[in-house]
């Protein structure tokens, strides 16, 4: 229960520690009694995000301070009533004098199984079909997929990460020495998952290759670049997708621009503001989609198709496009630069933990995550 404590000083990269570290979803605040002041999901925290707060912020800018909160002596069933009607999966336990003394996790009372699996998702694809022309001459005999982060070619990543979340069929677009890829990957059997290959003749852009699925998706697609190394957690972008009923549902990581001068804010020839060395937040694409199985049927037949374009076609409309701010680590393998940090990155990572934990992936990327946020 403990990791799961934070005080009322603590900023929101703490609280995501706690979420993460804590095993139960939440985060609680509590102050130097123990007593509750507040809660914080992983929802509370990329909505805070979405608002323009940074990971350096209070948590207390995004906790709910009326949380649901059980007396300690309430009776299992009537916990697991409460959680249901509730719709929570963790809630903290409170003596007398409010303090807390367990956090209870549905699942945990319920003894059902754990519920951070994806599997909400019909299916997933990664786009694998680039040269990796930015690599070269890495890339010059072998795919950009292939090229190894910690000693594990980064699609294989990819696959073991989306195999754990519970994905059971994952398609592949191919075109760039494309039996390499195959040949590597096979038909999944091996990572507990169904791999099927779709081999682009020509190539068809970021969104095309969803035009060769043949059937249609009975629920959300996971759309993700074959070059993205993250430790993104898959369930809450199919909550929030899901949530906001949106037709699809684009990941988006922070990038901050730091101006290194005064900035001089003027109305006509008169300067009105003097801004000294600002800086400028900015929501970028992730390279990771969630897809309704309409969005997937805007995609035109085999013809080049980027998801900028199906972004933009649905701007407009309803139920229109999601954004997910990703807190927890993400790059793109696409430079020399790039790959060296990755593997950097990785490799302290694993440093920090000790004995077989070192080769425990859920906890090297909570390492990955807390490393981002510092």
């Amino acid at each position: 229960m403990n990791d799961c404590l934070i005080s009322a000083t603590a900023d929101i990269t703490e609280a995501i520690r706690a979420i993460e570290a804590g095993k139960k979803g939440i985060a609680v605040i509590v102050d130097s009694g123990q007593q509750l002041q507040g809660v914080i999901t992983d929802g509370d925290v990329r909505r805070g995000l979405l608002s323009g707060l940074r990971l350096q912020d209070s948590a207390t800018q995004i906790m709910n301070r009326r949380p649901t909160k059980a007396d300690a002596g309430m009776s299992q069933s009537s916990l697991v009533e409460l959680l249901e009607s509730s719709g929570l999966e963790a809630m903290p336990l409170v003596n007398a004098d409010n303090q807390v003394v367990e956090v209870v996790l549905l699942s945990g009372l319920t003894r059902k199984s754990d519920t951070g699996h994806a599997s909400g998702f019909s299916c997933a694809l990664i786009m694998a079909g680039g040269e990796g022309r930015r690599l070269l001459p890495l890339t010059e005999n072998l795919p950009k997929p292939l090229v190894e982060v910690g000693g594990m070619p980064l699609i294989e990543r990819q696959v073991r990460r989306l195999a754990t979340a519970g994905v059971e069929r994952i398609y592949i677009a191919v075109n760039y020495l494309a039996e390499m890829i195959e040949a590597h990957l096979g038909d999944g059997s091996r990572f507990g998952t169904e791999i099927q290959y779709l081999r682009e003749r020509e190539k068809l852009g970021t969104a095309g290759a969803l035009s060769l699925i043949e059937e249609t998706p009975t629920g959300p697609l996971l759309l993700m670049n074959g070059d993205v190394f993250t430790s993104i957690n898959y369930q809450s972008l199919l909550d929030f997708h899901q949530k906001h009923a949106a037709v699809l549902t684009v990941a988006a990581i922070d990038y901050h621009v730091e101006i290194p001068y005064g900035v001089i804010k003027t109305e006509g020839p008169f300067a009105v503001r003097l801004e000294e060395k600002p800086s400028q937040q900015f929501l970028c694409n992730a390279g990771i989609y969630a897809l309704s199985p309409e969005a997937v049927s805007q995609v035109p037949r085999n013809q080049p198709f980027n998801m900028t374009d199906l972004i933009e076609s649905n701007l407009t409309g309803e139920p229109g496009v999601a954004v997910f701010p990703v807190h927890e680590y993400w790059s793109d393998i696409g430079t020399p630069a790039e790959l060296d940090k990755a593997r950097t990155e990785l490799k302290l990572a694993r440093e920090t933990l000790e004995g077989t934990d070192q080769d425990d992936e859920s906890a090297v990327h909570i390492q990955l995550n807390q490393r981002r946020a510092a």
